[in-house]
């Protein structure tokens, strides 16, 4: 079976489960049971594959817990972050969920202990909350336990019969396919906005290969609107584990998000010591900022949301936003995150950011704000992508390239803009477009040329763009190919001619037949 035929059949027996067994729960919220369990079984059979170390002759499912000594535990801990006895595992709870009347409060003990194994080793904070949304008391899986239990039975049982094939071999992104596909599905029906949870993986694909271009290795990634953890993990599908040489970073402010975020590094297995996920407002409570700069940033932010902004008169005195002297407006806190994002950027590195369209040609504090970054060189590139590429918005969003370090001989004092939004730079699909991976590699290849493309690409001085009053839109450098079509005036008389004399040879034959069925009334 290919890859693409496993996740098609993958996802029609996930949304069968998503779908069929929630009954009255709104998908919205069921999906969080759904996506649970799936980590559930992951983390058991990785742990459970651990403990044998690959000893044939030992089935861990199959120890008794008395076996299991203090010496090993503490030992499984350190190494991957937290503990779970052979009876925990998914497996056997799925072999007698059908008749267990305490299945829903067995596994809150379970997930309680998984947890609480980590109190007191440096995986606590990793560990700390992780199944906090699949809650198995709630009622939103019914009134009765019974209820419950029969719901928590019908999603363990189709989870166990799904097909993983091998979680190691890593050809399909499991858990990305699984949440992408079902937020998705539930974004349709419940009036939300994909694109505010997570980024398509063909996005993520780009952006991450931006954010490492020209470098053999970087010390860290950094993600400072975090979502579901999916530009992060991008990083790692595409260079070497080596490459990232101290792990993924990230801050999330929705707490069922981060969550899922955490459950996503360890579904890649990235282990607890290679990654931080942090919770909180990245604007108002940033984390990480006193650490080493990234060499690589990857950000989706929410576009144009409402944040503190000059009500705090603290903030512009914040060395990520006072160098530009002016805070981004209260109602538009784009400009925020990548001001926050420059800040946190190294030297060698590059910031790459998903961004609304309006933030390059609005005036106001959002105008002096690209000129800060435009007078000091900072702007690298700015890509125009095609129109419907997220989830539940139509909108053709650009990706800004921040670097603190660009090449003198290519782009100092310059700026690059490509349209990448004409037909021959992604593949229009019904609901909604894709960037295949020819498109990926074509825009790589512009980007990385630095030269002039024929309505494609326009590498521009910063003082033209200081004379057009810092408007950065792509469209203001890079002319729009004529899409009217040469017309011959001569065919076009003669056509117009033929249908002309044909309309009259019709007009005379109807007035006959109407003047032949009067005559034979009279």
């Amino acid at each position: 079976m290919t890859s693409i035929q496993q996740r098609e059949q993958l996802q029609s027996q996930i949304w069968k489960i998503a779908n069929e067994v929630r009954g009255a729960v709104d998908g919205w919220d069921f999906k969080q049971f759904v996506l649970g369990t799936l980590f559930y079984r992951f983390i058991s059979e990785n742990f459970a594959a651990f403990m044998e170390g690959g000893d044939d002759g030992i089935v861990y499912a199959d120890l008794h817990d008395s076996v299991i000594t203090e010496g090993i535990i503490e030992d499984a801990i350190k190494t991957k972050g937290y503990f779970i006895y052979p009876r925990q595992l998914f497996s056997n709870v799925a072999r007698t969920a059908a008749n267990n009347p305490s299945l829903n409060t067995d596994l809150k003990k379970i997930f309680n202990d998984i947890e609480s194994s980590a109190i007191g080793y440096p995986s606590e904070k990793d560990i700390r909350g992780l199944f906090a949304d699949f809650d198995t008391t709630s009622t939103r899986l019914g009134n009765t336990v019974e209820d419950k239990n029969n719901r928590l039975v019908a999603v363990i049982k189709g989870v166990e019969g799904l097909d993983f094939g091998n979680f190691e071999d890593n050809k399909i992104d499991l858990f990305g396919d699984a949440y992408e596909f079902l937020i998705h599905k539930y974004a349709a029906n419940a009036g939300k906005s994909g694109g505010e949870f997570f980024t398509p993986q063909c996005v993520s694909k780009l952006i991450a290969r931006l954010a490492v271009h020209g470098q053999s290795s970087i010390n860290k990634i950094y993600d400072p609107a975090a979502g579901s953890g999916s530009l992060l993990l991008q990083a790692k599908k595409q260079f070497d584990e080596h490459v990232i040489q101290e792990g993924f970073f990230g801050q999330e402010i929705n707490h069922t998000t981060y969550n899922l975020a955490r459950m996503n590094m360890f579904l890649h297995n990235i282990n607890y010591d290679k990654f931080d996920i942090a919770l909180g407002d990245t604007l108002t409570n940033p984390q990480f900022g006193n650490d080493k700069p990234f060499d690589a940033i990857v950000s989706n932010p929410p576009y144009s949301v409402n944040w503190i902004g000059s009500d705090n008169p603290t903030l512009i005195n914040d060395d990520r936003f006072a160098p530009a002297g002016v805070l981004a407006p209260k109602s538009k806190a784009d400009f925020a995150f990548v001001l926050h994002a420059l800040n946190y950027l190294s030297g060698r590195g590059k910031a790459v950011i998903v961004c609304f369209p309006g933030i390059f040609y609005r005036g106001g504090a959002e105008q002096k704000i690209r000129k800060y970054l435009v007078d000091n060189d900072f702007v690298e590139t700015i890509i125009a992508l095609a129109p419907n590429l997220f989830y539940g918005t139509s909108i053709a969003v650009n990706i800004l390239v921040l670097s603190k370090s660009k090449d003198e001989f290519k782009s100092k004092c310059k700026t690059q803009f490509i349209d990448a939004s004409g037909s021959d730079l992604f593949k229009k699909e019904t609901n909604n477009n894709i960037l295949e991976d020819e498109h990926i590699e074509r825009i790589i290849r512009i980007f990385d040329a630095k030269e002039d493309v024929e309505n494609v690409c326009k590498i521009v001085d910063n003082r033209l763009i200081a004379e057009n009053e810092y408007n950065l839109s792509v469209s203001s450098y890079v002319e729009i190919k004529e899409k009217c079509q040469q017309i011959n005036i001569k065919e076009l008389n003669e056509r117009i001619r033929k249908i002309v004399a044909r309309e009259n040879e019709l007009k005379i034959e109807i007035d006959k037949i109407i003047a032949d069925l009067e005559n034979d009334e009279l």
